[in-house]
């Protein structure tokens, strides 16, 4: 049978522009090809629209091949494909971004961004606040995109730090990562305020300066908050953006997913509207792969420019996987509370009706309970014996001191006038 007449799906045919590409294919094929490599070529024809392209009227023509035409037109397709974010790079320069990961201390941070960059190792405690990156290539013979991971360690007791990753140099390229422990819902809504909280007045104070300094780039930030809802979304008023990316991260699924389906349609239905109230995406995980591999997305979308998933998973049975922008307050419903139960409750926004709701189920931990009492000092893994036995001393000699400081005030003569 003669090749003309072979069947090329659409993953054969982004194959046969590569090797083109790549000059390992140097002629194209004859002008009988198969009629799906034509119409994919046609596709990207009538998409971009160019002056060479076939089926665009009065936009001129070409003097080349048709056949021609269509291949240089398919390759730039297959480009647009692998890099349907990156429209402000230029050729040769490199992609850089940062995500700031924060969340419940042993939430699942860091196992998360050893995934994310396919690292296979044991993760370790956090302390403080730790950096990573990772790099990536757009395509073949191109400098590598980098992404800067930082990591805050000890949950929402070191929550200051974030002023460190987060500068008025890296505002427009920055984005957060909220990862909340599902397997402590008590947890929950103290750790997501107090660290949401602190990061947003930091970044608002970082807007107020470029206002004055960069007033184009604070205005371009402040409307890309509202990117990601649709001009006419009922929600408009309802909502109130964070200023930076965001994406929440349900950790310990499956913990969560051995609760009574009651709570665990209480937890996810809170998720939900404080998602959508952020505009922001939410993704439950687990160390199951297959979750880890839909969180990762979300990453890699951040981080990478790769495409952003649009598929919805809403059933409260089954792990959440809402990107932002695609829920509404009407799909999500009312508070989980009695009618009776939430006239009760005096609110002066949607956000913290839903607080008083869910904490009433899950009474909040405060946040003394949730300061990381530990000193990192006394932790095996950062053992340096020279140090330790200087450390120890100086110890010994501030207990000495104190002895001491201790026995000369109990001798002194106080006046009794």
């Amino acid at each position: 049978m003669k090749s003309e007449l072979i069947i090329v799906n659409e993953a054969i045919f982004l194959a046969l522009i590569k090797q083109r590409r790549s000059g390992a294919f140097p002629s194209p094929p004859s002008p009988a090809r198969p009629q799906r490599l034509e119409s994919l070529a046609r596709h990207a024809a009538s998409e971009r629209c160019l002056g060479t392209a076939v089926g665009c009227p009065g936009k001129g023509s070409s003097d080349r091949p048709w056949s021609d035409t269509l291949w240089d037109l398919a390759i730039a397709e297959v480009e647009k494909r692998e890099n349907p974010d990156d429209d402000d790079v230029k050729p040769g320069e490199v992609w850089e971004k940062s995500i700031l990961f924060m969340g419940n201390k042993n939430g699942g941070k860091t196992t998360i961004i050893l995934r994310c960059l396919e690292r296979e190792e044991s993760p370790k405690p956090t302390l403080a606040l730790e950096y990573t990156f990772g790099r990536r290539a757009r395509r073949h013979n191109t400098p590598k995109d980098v992404a800067h991971f930082w990591e805050l360690g000890g949950g929402t007791s070191l929550v200051e730090l974030i002023r460190i990753p987060i500068t008025v140099h890296n505002i427009r390229s920055f984005a957060v990562v909220l990862v909340l422990d599902l397997s402590k819902p008590n947890e929950l809504w103290t750790t997501m305020e107090s660290l949401l909280q602190v990061t947003r007045n930091h970044v608002n104070k970082i807007l107020t300066k470029l206002e004055k300094t960069n007033p184009e780039v604070a205005a371009e930030i402040k409307q890309r908050m509202w990117n990601n809802l649709q001009r006419d979304h009922p929600d408009s008023a309802l909502v109130d953006p964070f200023p930076i990316p965001l994406v929440i991260i349900g950790s310990k699924y499956d913990i969560f997913h051995e609760f009574d389906s009651e709570v665990r349609k209480i937890i996810s239905k809170t998720l939900r509207f404080v998602s959508h109230y952020y505009g922001a995406s939410l993704v439950f995980t687990s160390k199951s792969e297959a979750l880890l591999l839909k969180a990762r997305a979300f990453i890699n979308h951040l981080a990478f420019g790769y495409d952003k998933s649009k598929s919805v998973s809403v059933d409260p049975s089954k792990p959440l996987f809402i990107p932002a922008g695609l829920d509404s307050m009407s799909q999500i419903g009312p508070p989980p509370a009695s009618d009776s139960d939430l006239g009760k409750m005096r609110a002066n926004t949607p956000l913290e009706l839903w607080k008083k709701v869910f904490e009433k189920t899950f009474p909040p931990k405060s946040c003394s309970d949730l300061q990381d009492t530990k000193d990192p000092a006394q932790d095996s893994q950062y053992a340096e014996y020279e140090v330790d036995v200087m450390r120890a001393q100086k110890n010994q000699e501030l207990e000495q001191y104190k002895r001491n400081a201790s026995k000369s005030w109990k001798e002194m003569d106080f006046d009794s006038d």
